[in-house]
């Protein structure tokens, strides 16, 4: 491969993890052309991008990207995400169903370092929107306590004025 090419493939990496915020370094030994299609096509559909590019020059994007790679030994594929639970998932899920392969060397997640057992336990997150929901709820449950409150206080009130409509219609 001649130096522009090497250039232009490090410049289109490091675009791409740029606007990454988490990349995971797998390694793929074991998998045919067909799963590591399949395996693509999963992690498209989940808007992630699987990269096999030489060592060298995905160590080099990385680190021209303020990141450090440390992790790139051996034949390496960079999964590139912007949703680091949705990549995890694809990854376990597809190497459960598939001899665990690709196995998860590691990766990084907004610059910090991730272990491989890390990654797994970003794949056994719940979704986004289930997060979400679920804070909705607990900041809906005090309010919701507080409006039953305020409303068995009004219904004392009314309670305590009809006494003493009562009491005065009776004097």
């Amino acid at each position: 491969m001649k130096r522009s090419e090497k250039e232009q493939l490090v410049s289109e990496l490091r675009s791409k993890i740029s606007g990454a915020k988490a990349l995971y370094f797998t390694d793929f030994t074991g998998l045919n052309v067909k799963r590591m299609t399949e395996l693509r096509r999963r992690l498209r559909r989940a808007g992630v991008e699987y990269v096999v590019i030489k060592n060298t020059l995905a160590l080099r994007a990385v680190n021209e990207s303020g990141l450090t790679g440390s992790r790139l030994r051996g034949p390496t594929g960079v999964v590139v995400s912007r949703d680091p639970v949705a990549a995890a998932k694809v990854l376990s899920d597809f190497a459960r169903e598939h001899e665990q392969k690709p196995t998860v060397k590691g990766g990084l997640l907004d610059g910090q370092a991730l272990s491989e057992q890390q990654v797994k336990k970003l794949a056994t997150m719940p979704p986004r929107e289930q997060m979400l929901a679920e804070l909705v709820e607990a900041l809906q449950a005090p309010v919701s306590a507080f409006v039953g409150a305020l409303d068995g206080i009004v219904y004392n009130f009314a309670a305590v004025l009809d006494a003493l409509k009562t009491q005065k219609e009776g004097a």
